[in-house]
């Protein structure tokens, strides 16, 4: 039992392959925050919510076409028997609302999280009217299955709850907290196959490493995602911060 003025997050994954999880929550620093208390993850297996004697979970889409959907029955037992007062639901979609930093930060500051991994075609839509909050997309790309999904949206979230990170402060400079791409990276040795850290890096003079991280940020943002370097310039020019 947690002390009382510690809130643990939970989340609890609704999925039809239990056996994925194994492996990722044990390792890394997610393996460390479930060891550690600070997040908790429940996995839950759809197919023993299935009233089938085979206990499938899916059936053909009304109207024709290919593939399946995953039965609303089952998903319906599933979500009532685990959710609880507060609870927020998201669904893993392609056709979701894209996952960034700003959604991420706002999921973090919840303390009860459920994930239905989408597969096949989909779930029933009933079940998003009736239960779903967040429609989830990780990405304009089809993964095989809503379970790939759903460990980045816990790992995303999981980095903002305190105590995951060992140096908190280093979420400060992640990519992304300032509409700009993090700066490149360098340790030791100081060459290698002719390859020479930048000087300004091993030259102790703060103030100019300052200003040349921010110069490669930039250039690396308005290289690579144009659109990102826009919205960074336009709050800079409102004053705004993030």
């Amino acid at each position: 039992m947690l002390p009382a003025a510690k809130k643990l997050t939970l989340f609890k994954v609704i999925t039809l392959f239990p056996e994925f999880f194994s492996s990722p929550l044990e390792t890394g620093l997610l393996g460390k925050a479930i060891d550690a208390g600070i997040i908790g993850v429940e996995i839950i297996d759809l197919r023993t919510y299935s009233e089938d004697r085979f206990k499938r979970c899916d059936d053909y889409p009304y109207g024709g076409g290919s593939g399946m959907v995953l039965k609303p029955e089952p998903l319906f037992r599933a979500i009532e028997s685990n959710r609880l007062d507060g609870t927020v639901v998201v669904y893993t979609t392609p056709a979701g609302r894209l996952l960034n930093q700003n959604l991420v930060k706002m999921l973090s500051g919840e303390r009860d999280i459920c994930i239905i991994c989408g597969n096949y075609e989909g779930i029933d839509q009933r079940v998003v009217d009736r239960f779903v909050d967040y429609e989830i997309s990780v990405g304009d790309y089809i993964l095989s299955g809503g379970e790939f999904a759903s460990l980045v949206i816990i790992d995303a979230i999981s980095r903002y709850i305190p105590g995951f990170m060992s140096n908190a402060r280093s979420l400060e400079d992640e990519s992304f907290e300032e509409d700009l791409f993090e700066y490149p990276h360098y340790t030791r040795p100081n060459e290698i196959a002719g390859l020479r850290v930048p000087d300004v890096l091993i030259s102790g003079n703060h103030e100019m490493i300052k200003k040349w991280r921010l110069a490669k940020s930039i250039e690396k943002t308005k290289r690579e995602r144009p659109e990102l370097y826009k919205r960074y310039l336009y709050r800079r020019m409102r004053g705004e911060k993030r």
